[in-house]
């Protein structure tokens, strides 16, 4: 017989399994560039993202209460419904870093919890308005975005500074691209590890450890930092494969445009984060690497890279989903 406790343990270890993983397959989100530059080293790249990431997990919980109570009901959640949809996204981020592919971790955790909530409860737990107005919308919108401003930002750079030769400029840049980099760490922060303290404070609520009103949701002071924490020392570990593929495989990157790409992504992140949105962080950097390649040189964007990571993308949301089904499918014969 499984019992309510092991499950909320099994629950919180496989969060931070998650949360660990995405710290290791998402660092390619704010180091890539100053790696693939040679800015920093790959140690100084990986210690720099993880003091900025843990620091931008601290600062704020809109886009925790939206995983947390937002988009599947806390009445009719349960311990084995989250789970499950952690076993999924813990799966599909291993996948997609074996194969060096930027796909969303955000994706994969809302996927699961689709995939196990409907089984459990069927539609009535799922909040399709909520799902649509910061999941799909966002999710279709943030490329196109991450695209343009990453362009129009490039573009301005290269009009201000279009009569300093490239050698200088690039030299100028290192310092502002080190900033920049910094910044998105931040935000992925910010962002990104917001969804583990939703999730595990979820279970804590659905275990009867800790109660809240659902309209007064909070997350503990030891949630954040234990998430922070864990999110940082992933980070630390590297995911140096899907950085290969951001900071080279797409365009091959300088000061100058890596400052750019990392300026476009986090502002925009910055901003989903502020609204209590789980942006795909990866959509958003990887696309604005593609709009400042394309302000430079259209050619120079590797589209079958490019045609890879789209694959990722649109897969993401519904391959967990399935894998989701599947997986609460087997546990719930498992007597507890």
């Amino acid at each position: 017989m499984i019992t309510t406790t092991v499950l909320l343990i099994a629950v919180i270890i496989v969060a931070l399994a998650f949360d660990y993983i995405n710290g290791f397959h998402d660092c390619a989100n704010s180091i890539a560039s100053v790696v693939s530059t040679k800015v920093l080293s790959p140690r100084q790249a990986v210690l720099y993202g993880a003091t900025m990431e843990c620091t931008g997990a601290l600062l704020g919980v809109n886009v925790a209460k939206t995983i947390g109570s937002g988009i599947i009901s806390s009445d009719t959640i349960t311990l084995q419904v989250i789970l499950c949809a952690l076993i999924t996204a813990v799966i599909w981020n291993l996948i997609t870093w074996w194969f060096g592919l930027p796909s969303s971790s955000s994706h994969a955790l809302i996927g699961g919890l689709l995939g196990s909530a409907f089984v459990h409860a069927g539609l009535d737990p799922i909040n399709f308005t909520l799902l649509i107005e910061k999941v799909i919308v966002p999710m279709f919108a943030s490329p196109v975005v991450g695209f343009t401003v990453g362009f129009l930002v490039m573009c301005s750079f290269l009009r201000l500074f279009y009569k300093i030769k490239p050698d200088v400029i690039n030299r100028r840049f290192k310092r502002v691209q080190i900033f920049a980099s910094g910044l998105m760490a931040l935000s992925h922060g910010l962002n990104d590890a917001q969804k583990t303290m939703g999730v595990i404070t979820m279970a804590l609520v659905t275990g009867g450890l800790i109660t809240m009103d659902p309209d007064n949701f909070y997350i503990p002071i030891y949630v954040k930092l234990t998430c922070a924490i864990t999110m940082a020392l992933g980070t630390m570990s590297g995911g140096w494969k899907i950085i290969k593929t951001m900071g080279s495989k797409i365009i091959k990157l300088k000061p100058i445009s890596g400052a750019a790409a990392d300026f476009s992504a986090s502002s925009i992140v910055l901003l989903a984060s502020i609204a209590g949105i789980p942006l795909s962080t990866t959509h958003v950097v990887s696309t604005a690497i593609m709009g400042v390649g394309t302000a430079i040189k259209g050619s120079s964007v590797r589209t079958n890279i490019i045609g890879n990571i789209v694959t990722a993308w649109v897969l993401t949301i519904p391959c967990c989903i399935i894998m989701s089904l599947i997986i609460y499918t087997l546990l719930k014969h498992i007597p507890h």
